[in-house]
């Protein structure tokens, strides 16, 4: 399906207003993650009969809630869709509540599938996965949050991370056919898989992000 015109004034309104809550995340959701999710979600919709303008918001607002705390925050991404001013001048009150269910439930760990394929392409971009980007923010992550632990510690914390995520019975799953990700997926398993391989990429980024 070709997709259509992003609105100007929302594509502004994103630009000028949604995007720089970003900048005061951790590393690993910052603007660069905020825009490499909307182009993958962007591209994932053109393969399907959906509204890009919603797409656009669903891709933009996902992880605004982060400004509650990592846990919550798909449901507090939700609530601030909900109670946003200007996305109620564009969009009906259906077209919101789908977008907040969308940025609800683009959470990796959710136990249930997406409710309606514009969950399942948000969640499906937000997953793009790339074996050094993940490694890298695995290890932002545990760095900012976990200050006191040591080199090996962080190693042993990535390692059960990835497992528990991206292993053959992690929890992560994949929605939309035309992504690339699960390719992606058994690519970084068998990384995940070799620890010698593994131990070498952990090195390499955590002393990039240390410097």
């Amino acid at each position: 399906m070709k997709s259509q015109e992003i609105y100007p004034e929302l594509r502004e309104y994103i630009e000028k207003k949604i995007l720089p809550l970003y900048r005061n995340f951790d590393k690993a959701h910052r603007c660069e993650h905020a825009a490499t999710v909307i182009e993958e979600s962007l591209r994932l919709a053109t393969h399907y009969n959906v509204d890009t303008n919603m797409v656009y918001a669903i891709a933009a607002f996902h992880d605004t809630g982060l400004c509650e705390g990592r846990e919550t925050h798909h449901t507090a991404s939700a609530r601030i869709v909900k109670s946003d001013a200007f996305l109620k001048k564009l969009f009906t009150d259906e077209q919101i509540g789908i977008i907040a269910d969308a940025v609800e439930d683009h959470r990796a760990s959710s136990k249930q599938p997406p409710r309606t394929i514009y969950g399942k392409i948000v969640a499906e971009a937000d997953r793009l996965i790339d074996g050094e980007t993940i490694m890298r923010r695995t290890i932002q992550y545990g760095l900012a949050h976990y200050p006191e632990k040591s080199r090996e510690q962080h190693f042993e914390r990535a390692c059960q991370h990835l497992e528990e995520k991206y292993g053959h019975k992690g929890y992560l799953r994949l929605w939309i056919p035309q992504s690339t990700n699960a390719v992606r997926l058994q690519q970084f398993r068998e990384i995940i898989e070799n620890k010698p391989l593994l131990l070498a990429l952990f090195n390499r980024l955590i002393d990039e992000e240390c410097r």
